[in-house]
């Protein structure tokens, strides 16, 4: 497999993650038990990149799940890997996602203001706590009892049959954190396995979870404000061009 770069310039890159390719794997996998990961593809053709931040992530600048799709931040120096990270921290960076879900939403956009932590029946996922204190920008505390504070804005941009087409914009960058909450709201997101509730259905033809890193807007070490954009993979395309047509 060969990775799309859209971007490239002294200090960073941009790339087109496809689904089913893990970022950077966690721990070491004995030798031949693990497919390929983006930074592993990334440093066969570009192997300064492990001078980079430490192993395994080296210049990965954020990340996306395994079955999530699009745009990926890589960092080519180390002071351009602090430069962006700060922005991620410090919530500076504008992100866009596209997802379909399950149900029927009945308003047009809606925020999901929750507390995240770790599954207690299952390390594999996170779960969303109702908020425990009043919300104050100065005085809600961003860490409590081990959970995080996480926020989602969505809008819907299109609504068939059983489900819904929607952007989704996060205030914070915790794990699983649109797949989390989409599920907490009662709309997992179409064709994921792991929040899906139990005999979810799943548009015919999809085989992946329906979500894709569309929009990403953020200041390069250059000074300059960038944006980038990604089209849904063809795959996603087709699901929405049949459930237009009424293939469900």
């Amino acid at each position: 497999m060969e990775l799309q770069i859209p971007y490239e310039d002294n200090d960073m890159l941009a790339i087109e993650k496809p689904a089913g390719v893990v970022v950077f794997n966690e721990a070491a996998a004995p030798a031949g038990a693990a497919a390929k990961t983006v930074i592993d593809m990334l440093l066969e053709a570009r192997p300064n990149l492990k001078n980079v931040g430490e192993a395994p992530r080296y210049g990965v600048v954020h990340r996306l799940d395994k079955d999530t799709s699009g745009i990926l931040l890589v960092a080519k120096t180390a002071d351009a890997l602090i430069f962006l990270q700060k922005q991620f921290k410090n919530r500076e960076v504008e992100k866009k996602y596209t997802a379909l879900v399950e149900g029927i939403i009945k308003e047009p956009w809606g925020t999901i203001h929750t507390l995240m932590g770790r599954a207690k029946g299952d390390p594999r996922k996170q779960k969303a706590y109702a908020l425990e204190l009043p919300i104050s920008n100065t005085q809600f505390p961003k860490n409590v009892a081990g959970k995080r504070e996480a926020i989602t804005d969505y809008n819907v941009l299109k609504k068939f049959t059983g489900y819904a087409l929607l952007e989704v914009k996060i205030k914070t960058g915790r794990k699983h954190q649109i797949r989390c909450h989409l599920a907490y709201i009662h709309h997992p997101v179409a064709g994921d396995t792991l929040y899906g509730f139990k005999d979810s259905p799943v548009p015919k033809g999809l085989a992946r979870q329906f979500l894709h890193a569309s929009y990403l807007k953020i200041t390069l070490p250059s000074g300059e404000t960038k944006e980038f954009k990604s089209e849904l993979p063809e795959e996603l395309q087709t699901i929405i061009k049949n459930m237009e047509s009424g293939i469900l």
